[in-house]
């Protein structure tokens, strides 16, 4: 059978309950679909909603008009929680992984550098934390936990360090472990060169930490470009592979692994850093062994895919048991299908119709059976990513019926949000999608 650990995240994540293994395709399973509207709680500068819905109500022949079951405000407990933790309330929820159990839910926010690690099953927050701040400032892009469930790494994006804290799922256990903290802005490389310099990689600031299913290696994205693959059971952490920008590009989130290939993504260019792209993505596959790396840029990726234009790529799910690649495109407005075996892409499937003029679809995540894709629809307020390449009209959930041939499928629909502020503007800008099996 193919292995398949399938992160967000980006969703990437990203997919598989973050860090996941994937089991044999089960359509009785039960599940629920968590969608994040990072915009503000009504009438507060902090906070967000959480989503969800039910997946029976989700995979029904006709998904249109379905509503969330339940919503968590995170101005209220939530905020409550860091306000007394870290004394300062949380700010912009971004990106949101479960555990391989999907026990817990693991939430950061990006503006204010908070991580809430929530009881998935009570929907109650157990742990707030907050990254540490430094010259360059203080974020929590995103959190991934490691499959067997014992550390999280958190990507602190402005902050230009990785930062962990070590977890106990059982026992309700979190700690910001300070020692274990790598900073990519002044450390040096396994060759001896400064891991942050304008002719290699220019912004260090870390993206998406994607964990292999080992729970050993990271693979951290950064703003700027390059890449570096991380031990992230060393205490500090430790760079065991090098990747400069002329062979990764910059700004990538989206991470798959198949078998003994982990498969990431670039994307368009993140604010005033001239030697990206305006636009455009790539697709790379790296293997999964080989560390520690004896010169820099080995081991070697391969380039998977490359999309020019005017292209933005962010989130990443694979379907048919890992046979093929979703890349989701949210400046294009479609989805590009990559075959994991042939490294070759075989269809291009158009987001853009009848339900929706602009979906901007961002992260995504696969249902249980596999035959739906679940897709953040961007506002036309984007709270993060450059305007250009993260504006939607229809904020909101897409769903995606996709065909049994893994390679093929359609929008069914487009599950609106609103948070409507005073003047009337609509503020509410999905990002975060995960499924959780119950």
């Amino acid at each position: 059978m193919t292995r398949l650990h399938t992160i967000a995240l980006c969703l990437a994540l990203t997919a598989g309950g973050c860090s996941n293994t994937a089991q044999p395709r089960d359509e009785r399973r039960a599940f629920e679909v968590w969608l994040v509207d990072q915009s503000d709680s009504r009438g507060q500068a902090f906070g967000g909603t959480i989503h969800i819905f039910d997946g029976d109500d989700v995979s029904a022949a006709n998904p249109s008009g379905m509503a969330a079951r339940e919503q968590i405000d995170l101005s209220s407990t939530t905020a409550s929680l860091c306000l007394a933790s870290t004394a300062a309330n949380p700010v912009r929820p971004h990106m949101l992984l479960f555990n391989r159990d999907h026990t817990h839910a693991i939430l950061s926010f990006v503006a204010s550098g908070h991580v809430v690690l929530f009881n998935a099953a009570t929907r109650q927050p157990l742990a707030c934390v907050r990254t540490s701040q430094s010259a360059t400032g203080r974020q929590a892009h995103a959190a991934f936990p490691a499959p067997d469930g014992s550390f999280v790494i958190v990507a602190n994006q402005n902050g230009k360090r990785l930062e962990r804290i070590d977890t106990d799922f059982m026992a309700n256990r979190f700690v910001q472990n300070a020692q274990a903290t790598l900073d990519l802005a002044t450390c040096t490389t396994p060759s001896g060169k400064p891991c942050q310099a304008p002719d290699t990689r220019p912004d260090n600031a870390p993206i998406c930490p994607i964990i292999e299913s080992s729970s050993r290696y990271a693979y951290v994205t950064l703003r700027g470009g390059g890449l570096f693959v991380i031990d992230a059971r060393k205490t500090p952490m430790e760079i065991v592979a090098e990747y400069d920008v002329s062979t990764v590009k910059g700004n990538g989130c989206g991470g798959t692994q198949v078998n003994s290939s982990m498969f990431v993504n670039s994307g368009g260019r993140p604010g005033n850093l001239s030697h990206l792209s305006l636009y455009g993505f790539d697709v790379y596959e790296f293997p999964t062994s080989g560390f520690p790396a004896s010169a820099p840029n080995l081991p070697a990726p391969r380039l998977v895919f490359s999309a020019t234009g005017e292209r933005d790529s962010h989130g990443m799910a694979a379907t048919k048991d890992g046979q093929f690649l979703w890349v989701m495109d949210r400046h294009a407005n479609v989805a590009e299908i990559i075959s994991t075996s042939s490294r070759q892409r075989v269809n291009t499937v158009a987001l853009s119709g009848a339900l929706t003029t602009d979906p901007a679809p961002d992260l995504v995540d696969a249902s249980p059976s596999g035959d739906r894709l679940f897709v953040a629809l961007r506002g036309s307020s984007p709270l993060s990513g450059d305007p250009h390449i993260a504006t939607g009209s229809t904020p909101g959930l897409g769903i995606i019926g996709v065909d049994p041939s893994g390679q093929d499928g359609r929008l069914l629909a487009v599950l609106r949000l609103s948070n409507m502020d005073g003047t009337g503007v609509e503020r509410a800008d999905a990002h975060a999608v995960r499924v959780r099996v119950k």
